[in-house]
């Protein structure tokens, strides 16, 4: 499905309900599969969920029939669920997805788990999914594995500890990268009632083996979702407002870091009482260049860079080697897909610099590469220009509703 984006204007006082992070709603849906008197509210509509949940569900594989699951495009589910069928004893499975699935590496989380035990093979390519996990009790408690490699990994490993008999001392060899996402993860285990430290490089997690209480959990929205309504708000005239549905101060989301940077392009977050937030423009900042290190944030860096661009604003954005290994090389394709529309960028293995620029080519189509966050981050660029969003419907992967969402506060959106 392509999608032809007109210019359009913002309904003064919008308001879109988000529905939960997909990042809080994954680390829930593993811990309730492990601690099944956890009930949760306002859960994430992602596909990636879905997938989560429904492999999560799956009670048919044992050793003798081993089951086959595929998980598609779903990066977070891979890596979480590579951990959970690890310490599942009597169970055995597949893990598969999409090609580009097959293609992202997985070796690291697999070595960390087989130094404390676990029996998992790889069926075709060394190194990478899909992978065969023959479920068993796990007694060592000790692990080390590099610090800069994707926080899933690490986040996959602290989710299974509470199960394992000695719970989990985690070493993280050098510099640690997407510390907000290692310390959602411990938050999570916390609030359910785990014991966690995390003093330098070393992570502790006791043991919770015992069936708790039940106890309700309501998720956040998601903060990269609400990244893209930043976006429209700081490229859309000054008094354009949005209230967005529910969010917190004291998130555990590193993207939550928006407030902070969206006041360089004269958007103003005001939390209210009934755990809404309302971003106004309120300002134009005639910002020439803007410099950020984004490790512990990279999935805005497309929103930032696209915003960037909308406003002719230069950049230069660091820490963003993990987008390598993403739904696509993110950074070829914000390469590749911004150059179209007229803009000087070039990258490197973990940074990007953009020129700045007073030109926009119209109605340039814009390729997603089957992944979701190209769609909605160029989207907001039609308050500027006409463009064509190819295979639209790969928001369903994180944000369903993003292009109802849209039309709901203004946006002339045909389909083709």
């Amino acid at each position: 499905m392509n999608l032809l984006l007109q210019p359009s204007n913002v309904n003064p006082n919008a308001t879109i309900n988000i529905t939960g992070s997909k990042s809080e709603t994954n680390r829930l849906l593993l811990l309730q599969a492990l601690f099944p008197n956890l009930k949760l509210d306002n859960s994430s509509n992602s596909d990636d969920s879905e997938v989560m949940e429904k492999a999560l569900m799956n009670p048919q594989s044992t050793v003798q029939n081993p089951q086959l699951i595929d998980i598609h495009h779903a990066g977070t589910a891979m890596r979480f669920l590579t951990a959970f069928f690890a310490i599942q004893e009597g169970k055995e499975v597949v893990l598969t997805g999409s090609s580009r699935m097959k293609e992202r590496p997985i070796k690291i989380l697999v070595e960390a788990l087989q130094q404390l035990g676990a029996q998992i093979e790889y069926a075709e390519n060394e190194g990478f999914p899909p992978i065969k996990i023959k479920g068993k009790k796990l007694t060592q408690n000790k692990v080390s594995l590099p610090a800069n490699v994707s926080s899933q990994y690490i986040s996959a490993l602290l989710l299974i500890a509470p199960k394992l008999e000695n719970g989990l001392e985690l070493t993280l060899e050098g510099e640690i990268t997407s510390v907000p996402y290692i310390k959602m993860t411990l938050g999570l285990l916390n609030e359910i009632g785990v014991q966690t430290s995390f003093e330098g490089n070393r992570i502790i997690v006791s043991p919770k083996l015992t069936t708790q209480k039940a106890q309700l959990l309501t998720i956040e929205s998601d903060w990269s979702s609400a990244s893209y309504c930043y976006s429209i708000v700081a490229l859309s005239k000054i008094g354009t407002q949005i209230t967005l549905s529910s969010y917190k101060k004291n998130s555990l989301q590193g993207d939550s870091v928006l407030v902070e940077i969206y006041k360089d392009f004269g958007v103003e977050t005001i939390f209210n009482k009934d755990n809404t937030i309302t971003i106004t423009k309120v300002n134009n900042y005639p910002l020439s260049i803007v410099n950020y290190q984004l490790n512990d944030c990279p999935d805005i860096a497309q929103t930032i860079a696209v915003t960037c661009f909308g406003l002719g604003t230069g950049c230069h954005l660091t820490g963003l080697h993990t987008l390598k290994i993403k739904e696509t090389d993110r950074l070829e394709a914000l390469k590749n897909e911004l150059s179209k529309l007229g803009a000087t960028i070039s990258v490197t293995d973990d940074s990007l610099r953009l020129e700045t620029s007073s030109e926009m080519n119209q109605n340039v189509t814009i390729k997603t590469y089957q992944d979701h966050r190209m769609a909605m981050a160029f989207a907001p660029l039609a308050l500027k220009t006409s463009l064509i969003i190819e295979d639209a419907e790969v928001v369903s992967k994180s944000y369903p509703a993003f292009w109802d969402d849209l039309k709901s506060i203004g946006f002339q959106i045909n389909q083709l």
